[in-house]
């Protein structure tokens, strides 16, 4: 697509995580209120009625916010975006795509969570897995036998958008509960004064993850030329294949760990945070220092440039660091989520983004995109040491330091020095397609090393020989 262009994706990538703003905490409501349903503390006609109340403030908040995205496009094409090469027109028509695309993705979360609530994991993964495909994968013949500019990028994604948007409300409604009463439901605002409370401390928690993640790249949207905006959206995307690691886990884990919860079973709900806690650290962690310590080999593999290898690296490093120290400080969420007090989130949350949005700005401001990683992960970083231990002691009494030093570091003993010692004394092949199989060997043995470093996945290698040995 070129480097402006694919600028221009990260723009929409951008554009879309902003969107979330609008979300008023709606979308993690639905979820948290069917997984309690079958839990067994709801009924059918009130989680209807829910469903239908959300709808209603769905599609009227897409279209406005999407066809106000779709009036300013032209000052967004010709004011914000620092455009060298593409033509403003060109510029102007995808933006408005853009805004059509975002409006409808946005409006797909909210059947995705409850999907999510219904803990049909195998099927969204599947979905998400084909959606996924569809968008990034299947667009290639488009760009062989179509074109490659933006705008037939941005069609090529509507296209998707509406399929994705038709399949998830089919789903969802087969999911939900069948009423003896006629199906027609009218809108009614009245079934979310029983949510509010919840959904609006949720929502404050999203608007600050937003600030917090998307801030950065606002900021060098407008500072940066088109190009090289490419190039720092590069890093963040490669970086962020640490999160993709994590987060299905943690979809899959929020409706149990409230389904649990409400169970009022304590000894059962300890075993499940810290056995997520080991899974997505051993998941996680090799990860993102692969990224880290092989970022300029990889991304050389990867595109064959190594103007663009040397340009995202850095940032590439540091945002996948940030990343992985991001997974695990978000269990505390997952606890108070659980639970359904969210206060204490809040009140931490608060602190966190008057501390850091003033330092990320500056050091954006400042030092561009490697400024930008720096904030990143030190904003992490901080808040693990200082804000998670607080919510340990208020929630789980006693857990913390346990949690800390055997489900998180004692998988780092072995994997982190070996790391180190494969970095400085493996020579790598300058051949493309070699190098990258040496680093996928490198992150499975890294991988491997880190597993056997957690009590759980060791016990569960063990039991497999066992019943091997057995069984023969």
């Amino acid at each position: 697509m070129g480097a402006e262009a694919y600028g221009l994706v990260g723009f929409f990538a951008m554009i879309q995580a902003w969107f979330q703003l609008l979300d008023m905490g709606l979308t993690p409501t639905m979820a948290r209120a069917t997984a309690q349903y079958r839990g067994g503390t709801g009924n059918a006609l009130n989680l209807r009625r829910l469903l239908r109340a959300l709808e209603g403030i769905f599609v009227g908040v897409a279209t406005l916010a999407g066809g106000a995205f779709i009036l300013f496009s032209e000052k967004l094409s010709v004011d914000w975006l620092n455009v060298q090469k593409l033509s403003h027109e060109e510029v102007r028509n995808a933006l408005m795509l853009v805004g059509i695309i975002v409006s409808l993705r946005w409006i797909s979360g909210l059947y995705r969570g409850a999907v999510n609530g219904f803990e049909k994991m195998v099927w969204l993964s599947a979905f998400n897995i084909i959606v996924a495909s569809a968008r990034f994968v299947l667009v290639v013949p488009v760009f062989i036998f179509i074109g490659t500019t933006p705008t037939v990028f941005f069609a090529y994604q509507l296209m998707i958008a509406l399929l994705e948007l038709a399949i998830l409300v089919m789903k969802v409604y087969r999911l939900l509960p069948k009423l003896t009463e006629s199906s027609f439901m009218p809108w009614d605002w009245r079934p979310l004064k029983d949510v509010l409370q919840f959904s609006l401390s949720i929502a404050f928690t999203s608007s600050i993850w937003v600030l917090v993640s998307q801030t950065d790249k606002l900021i060098l949207s407008k500072l940066l030329p088109l190009g090289d905006y490419a190039y720092f959206t590069l890093a963040v995307l490669v970086a962020g294949g640490v999160t993709i690691l994590s987060g299905p886990i943690s979809t899959a884990v929020l409706p149990r760990l409230t389904r649990v919860a409400a169970e009022e079973n304590g000894e059962n709900f300890i075993r499940l945070y810290r056995t997520t806690t080991q899974l997505i650290g051993v998941v996680t962690i090799p990860a993102a220092v692969v990224l880290a310590l092989f970022a300029e080999q990889l991304l050389w593999a990867w595109t064959g440039d190594i103007v663009v290898a040397h340009k995202a690296a850095p940032v590439m490093a540091l945002y996948a660091l940030g990343n992985s120290v991001l997974a695990l400080a978000a269990f505390p969420y997952y606890l108070q989520y659980a639970k359904g007090n969210l206060r204490l989130h809040l009140l931490g949350n608060l602190l966190f983004v008057v501390l850091l949005i003033p330092s990320l700005i500056a050091a954006t401001l400042k030092f561009g995109a490697i400024g930008a990683g720096a904030a990143w992960i030190t904003s992490n970083v901080v808040y693990f040491i200082f804000w998670v231990p607080l919510v340990h002691v208020r929630f789980l009494p006693g857990l913390h330091i346990k949690w800390l030093t055997e489900d998180i570091l004692k998988p780092l003993v072995i994997m982190v020095p070996l790391a180190f010692v494969m970095r400085y004394c493996i020579s790598l092949p300058h051949n493309r397609i070699l190098l990258f199989v040496c680093l996928v060997l490198i992150g499975i043995v890294l991988l491997a090393a880190s597993a056997l470093g957690s009590e759980l996945l060791r016990g569960r290698i063990r039991a497999r020989f066992i019943l091997k040995a057995g069984s023969n």
